[in-house]
């Protein structure tokens, strides 16, 4: 079976360039070799209502107005702990650092950082992303999140204690930084063992201080913008290097569990995806398994054609949100996150689509009609379903050991969306520029069922057409 790259199509704003399939990754203990280091951690400690916290709050207050204040200082008060750590540093990724952390908090206080290498770097709002909100509910979760234009993953658990200044429990999380979220899965055990190890042995770094030593790195000094990265360089197999690894603890695999949790929804998603509109999920911790939910999503969107949509906005995986991300959130136009904030269903200005539990949503009144599943939906979900029995029962009788769901899921919605493109941009170069019933249909739309997402496609990748099908609530 041929490897996976690294490669993050998703995010090309977050990536360096690359021009080769890369070699298998060193394990988290072992020495790093001809430049493959990085470097970076923190830590948390409490938080006693003043400082960034507080400064926090006031940013949650202008994003969202008023009566956010009180409710995000609720939010932060839970008593947490956090570690984080550096990440695994790929080739193309030379030149990068990352970033490593660890947080502490006693119960009556907050989320602080309770210890990071190297001591200099900016975590401010990190204490607060590497825990999701409600997690003193839990024993155990883990949380990607992004950080500026890096990203994080942390390990939370939860320990019982003897002790009243802790109200009988202790809160940790260990994580790691990377400008990539790529590879962060593979020091996920590492960073389980490390919070264990915080949680028995509070203060002790020399294992945390070890791995920074050995996978550290150096950021470039100048303050480059996403624009000025060199583009990705597509390697030749498609079907392994359009999209990123993300190992999942589910033994059907990230993709599958996606399937079966949203049914024929995730066509719903599908359309909402393309359109690169504001996706927020909404879940009650663990929070780890609906980080999946986010990445899955922005799959849903994946186009190979050359020189589509230069204008669109990126399909950007933010993972967990929390209140203290309003401010930010409030600038994007397009992006994929989840949280554990019920509070955030109330802010209709920071998400079009908002999908709680498996019920999604929209304020927008023109985005009703996609809420609704039609027979071209229906028969897609249905080939989909059609081809996973298929790939299973080839996977049973041993006829095919190289494919996965992953791969068949992924390859499923971009040939979708390659075959909607080809034909709009087809028809956009045609004498008439008509598009007509019969160019819906051949694109696996639904004439009357897709014409308004048809529009809304039309317009957000500024496709130059004349659409012809009638609409349905005038005939």
């Amino acid at each position: 079976m041929v490897e996976r790259s690294d490669e993050a199509p998703l995010l090309f704003w977050a990536e360096g360039p690359a021009v080769s399939a890369p070699p298998p990754a060193a394990e988290p203990g072992s020495s790093g070799s001809g430049g493959r280091r990085l470097g970076g951690g923190w830590s948390a400690a409490p938080w006693d209502g003043e400082g960034p916290a507080e400064a926090a709050g006031a940013a949650a207050g202008r994003g969202g107005g008023g009566p956010d204040r009180g409710r995000l200082r609720g939010h932060l008060r839970p008593p947490h702990g956090i570690l984080l750590l550096p990440q695994y540093l790929p080739n193309r990724m030379l030149g990068h650092r990352y970033e490593v952390s660890t947080r502490l908090a006693p119960v009556n206080t907050g989320n602080m950082v309770e210890w990071c290498l190297p001591q200099d770097i900016d975590l401010e709002g990190v204490e607060f992303k590497s825990m999701a909100s409600g997690s003193h509910k839990i024993q155990s979760d883990f949380i990607y999140f992004r950080k500026g234009l890096c990203f994080g993953l942390a390990c939370f658990a939860n320990m019982p204690v003897e002790s009243e200044l802790e109200r009988g429990a202790r809160m940790k999380s260990v994580g790691i930084l990377s400008p990539s979220y790529t590879l962060l899965y593979r020091y996920m055990h590492f960073l389980e063992n490390q919070v264990r190890h915080q949680l028995e042995m509070p203060g002790h770094y020399s294992h945390l201080e070890a791995f920074y030593d050995d996978k550290k790195g150096v950021l470039p000094d100048s303050k480059g913008t996403p624009s000025s990265q060199q583009p990705v360089h597509w390697l030749p197999s498609i079907h392994r290097y359009m999209y990123p690894e993300m190992k999942i603890t589910h033994p059907a695999g990230c993709m599958s569990q996606f399937i079966k949790f949203f049914g024929e929804q995730i066509l719903v998603l599908w359309k909402f995806a393309l359109l690169r509109k504001r996706i927020l999920i909404f879940s009650p911790p663990p929070v780890g398994v609906v980080c999946y939910r986010v990445y899955c999503c922005c799959c849903l969107a994946n186009v190979s054609l050359p020189g589509l949509g230069g204008t669109v906005p990126e399909s950007k995986p933010f993972f967990y949100v929390n209140v203290a991300d309003i401010e930010m959130l409030e600038t994007e136009v397009s992006y994929v996150a989840c949280t554990t904030e019920k509070i955030f269903e109330q802010k209709r200005d920071l998400y079009d689509v908002y999908v709680d539990n498996q019920n999604v949503k929209t304020h927008h009144e023109h985005l009703q009609p996609l809420l609704k599943i039609n027979n071209a939906d229906k028969e897609k979900y249905r080939r989909l379903n059609d081809q996973r029995q298929m790939l299973m029962y080839s996977q049973e009788v041993g006829e095919d050991c190289s494919s996965c769901e992953e791969d068949l899921f992924i390859l499923f919605f971009m040939e979708q969306n390659n075959r909607i493109f080809q034909t709009l941009m087809e028809v956009s170069a045609s004498q008439d520029k008509t598009l007509t019933a019969d160019h819906a249909r051949g694109m696996g739309l639904d004439p009357q069922g897709d014409r308004s997402f048809l529009m809304d496609l039309l317009e957000v990748y500024g496709i130059d057409v004349m659409l012809v099908i009638d609409n349905p609530c005038c005939t």
